[in-house]
């Protein structure tokens, strides 16, 4: 008999005879039953070695002459080999069954930490989906507006984006809603769009397809879909009808998006943990989070919002993605899942391109600097190249994506990965070859993108350098200052750091950074060096980790250059958090002080300031009310045929086209080169027109005397309608 010790094998007496001999781990005491093993390898004779640091198996001390395998669990095989082939069956029997008891411990132990992982996670999901949702509704009141004011709530672009939803739940057939937003004359009247290429509208096709299934099924089985009720609103106002319920279209509509970004933050918690090797981590990502969520999202306050549908799936795609960095050998399935998410990125949102550039910039500086050879970063290419082609394929062409600097970026990257072998005839450890093959990529991006863009003649996606340029050198258009005016697009506020300093983010973020570079660095010396390739990966051969520390860069470049793009920096700041959890960074301090200890420390010195700033996000209550626009849309509905047209501001023509059904001939979706010199606003447009600058606007004399030109058929105290006259 073998009974496990710690680190050594102790010898039992001889059988006496007629005793049956145990099987190896069977219990002392000799009951049938074995006792649960802890997981650990199998050495020959039925005993477990246990390894602490770096020490290898050790044999029993009390014989160092016999070998680990001539204990007495030998003998018995010998004595079974020799008593006849029946024994040696049952003894290979025995043997059999208590490897597969350990491996089934096994299984078991790490399938309870994976389930303990998901429930954690589901549980941070259904906190974050009741915390925006319950603020969405603090803040307007939403489930007692009626239908109308719920539209209104929609403002802008998201008024814009929710009326093609509304089409299509209310056309005959979901068919009949797809074919009107893909021959859409309202929008840009009188010319006929398919809105499906232009606006990125997938999440309103698949969300109305949803609501038509959930409509008709509940229908079908006689369930109740929604309760109305009628709203006395006082002060002379006429009562309206409020209804709450998926049945609902704003309501199903909201609800969700709120549910996906719940999922969102599910992800954010297995990140995390998978990010750090720890469910504290997981936790500290979380903590974070929440403590900063005024800085993380926005979704809460603008629902419909492409980022609300897309940034969810970036969540995943970079979780994919720091997977596929950390393990040896990509397989099919993860290559497949990264391209999916990428698609799910790319639909909702014009603006992920921009993101994926940055993903791809970081991995290429991680491959020069070799912490991922080139044939793995080839395969990733090979996956966004797939998601790209299949979203120009979905979108029916749509240029912004063929030529744009992610697209060049991906086949530039990939040319230099195939041809700088060939070229340069040297090893990846010589710095000038980084530098080179860095040079390369900028310029060749930059070259390639001005080429296809000149080729295609696309000037839809102009502004975004005009932008960039405006931000470095001054550069003002018309564009530029449609954009800058808005405080979203401007530099980062100088607040935003020091909030982001009370909430110990930026401190404990600023620690995991300073050991990731350090470490780093050490690396890139000793792989410049002659050392073999195998010293310099049991140096520090973590690219996952630089990967994200560059990645944590670019997100702050944007963030600092346009404020709108905290969305990227400060969750990621929540993901790199995590890493204070990490054994990999910190296993030198965890010797000195127990990991919970730490972590639960910095989180209740987090949480003083972080619990502020959710106290700050409770107390935020009101009610949607806009009384001049409602009574615009009621007299658009009233008094003006179908056909009429309208024009006017961007965000006014969104709620005309939403709740009236009636055309437009402008709208917020700022994405298009022949609408953005149709805006009218005067200080701005002096920059286009400066002989007739410091003159009375044409707006301001309409509104004195409209005539001849003009005249006026519905005034309030916020809005005036004015119609041409026919001749």
């Amino acid at each position: 008999m073998v009974v496990l010790t710690r680190g050594r094998n102790k010898e039992s007496p001889p059988l006496k005879p007629g005793q049956q001999q145990q099987s190896p781990g069977a219990s002392p005491r000799g009951g049938r039953g074995r006792p649960p093993h802890s997981p650990g390898r199998q050495v020959p004779g039925g005993a477990r070695a246990m390894r602490k640091g770096g020490g290898g198996r050790r044999g029993a001390r009390g014989d160092p002459q016999r070998p680990c395998r001539e204990g007495p669990a030998a003998e018995g095989l010998r004595d079974v080999l020799g008593r006849g082939p029946l024994r040696l069956l049952r003894g290979c029997r025995d043997r059999l069954g208590v490897f597969v008891d350990d491996r089934k411990a096994s299984i078991v132990k790490a399938d309870s930490k994976i389930w303990l992982t998901f429930l954690l996670a589901a549980f941070a999901g259904v906190l974050h989906w009741c915390h925006i949702t319950t603020l969405f509704e603090n803040d307007r009141h939403f489930s007692h507006l009626s239908t109308l004011e719920r539209e209104m709530a929609f403002r802008t672009e998201m008024g814009l984006y929710y009326s093609y939803f509304k089409i299509i739940i209310e056309a005959p057939s979901f068919w009949n809603g797809v074919w009107a937003i893909m021959n859409d004359r309202l929008t840009e009247y009188p010319l006929v769009i398919n809105t499906l290429q232009r606006f990125n509208l997938y999440p309103e096709v698949v969300l109305a397809s949803w609501y038509r299934i959930y409509t008709a099924v509940m229908d079908f089985l006689g369930v109740p879909t929604k309760m109305c009720w009628t709203v006395n609103r006082g002060k002379g106002l006429s009562p309206v009808e409020s209804c709450e319920g998926l049945g609902d279209p704003a309501s199903f509509y909201v609800a969700m998006i709120f549910l996906l970004n719940g999922l969102m933050m599910s992800l954010f918690f297995i990140y995390g943990t998978y990010l750090s090797g720890s469910r504290l981590g997981g936790l500290v990502t979380v903590a974070c989070f929440f403590f900063n969520h005024g800085e993380c999202t926005r979704v809460m306050w603008t629902p419909p919002l492409r980022e609300s549908f897309s940034y969810p799936f970036l969540v995943l795609q970079m979780l994919l993605l720091t997977y596929i960095l950390r393990i040896p050998n990509i397989n099919t399935g993860s290559l497949i899942a990264l391209c999916v998410s990428n698609i799910f990125f790319m639909l909702p949102w014009q603006f992920a391109q921009f993101v994926l550039l940055t993903q791809i910039a970081s991995l290429f500086a991680v491959c020069i600097m070799g912490y991922i050879d080139s044939c793995k970063l080839q395969k990733i290419l090979a996956a966004h190249m797939v998601a790209l082609v299949v979203c120009f394929i979905l979108m029916f062409g749509n240029s912004m994506l063929l030529t744009s600097y992610y697209a060049a970026s991906l086949v530039v990257i990939w040319g230099i990965l195939e041809l700088s072998p060939k070229v340069l005839k040297s090893s990846r450890r010589e710095v000038y070859v980084w530098v080179i093959e860095g040079c390369a990529w900028l310029f060749g991006t930059v070259t390639l993108k001005s080429l296809t863009s000149l080729a295609f003649g696309i000037a839809d996606d102009a502004h975004i350098g005009n932008i960039l340029k405006s931000k470095f050198i001054g550069y003002k258009d018309f564009d530029t200052l449609m954009y800058t005016c808005a405080a979203e697009f401007d530099f980062m506020e100088k607040e935003t750091p020091v909030r982001y300093t009370k909430t110990l983010l930026l401190p404990v973020v600023l620690v995991v950074l300073g050991v990731i570079i350090k470490r780093a660095i050490k690396h890139l010396m000793w792989s410049l060096s002659q050392a073999s390739q195998c010293e310099r990966e049991e140096r520090f051969n973590q690219g996952e980790l630089v990967y994200h520390a560059l990645q944590l860069l670019a997100y702050s470049v944007l963030a600092i250059l346009i404020m709108r793009l905290k969305l990227f920096l400060t969750p990621h700041l929540c993901v790199m958090a995590s890493l204070v959890c990490s054994k990999q960074l910190f296993g030198w301090l965890f010797c000195k002080i127990q990991p919970k200890t730490l972590v639960f420390a910095i989180l209740a010195l987090m949480a003083i300031e972080g619990s502020a700033n959710l106290q700050t996000q409770w107390n935020i209550m009101g009610e949607f009310s806009n009384l001049p626009q409602e009574e615009l849309l009621e007299w658009i509905k009233v008094n003006t045929r179908q056909d009429a047209v309208f024009a006017g501001a961007m965000p006014t023509m969104a709620s005309v086209k939403l709740s009236t059904l009636r055309p437009i001939v402008n709208h917020p979706h700022y994405e298009d080169a022949g609408l953005r010199p149709g805006c009218s606003m005067p200080e701005i447009w002096d920059v286009e027109d400066p002989a007739n600058s410091g003159r009375v606007p044409l707006c301001t004399l309409m509104s004195k005397d409209s005539r001849p030109y003009f005249f006026t058929v519905f005034e309030n105290s916020n809005y005036r309608v004015l119609k041409i006259p026919r001749e």
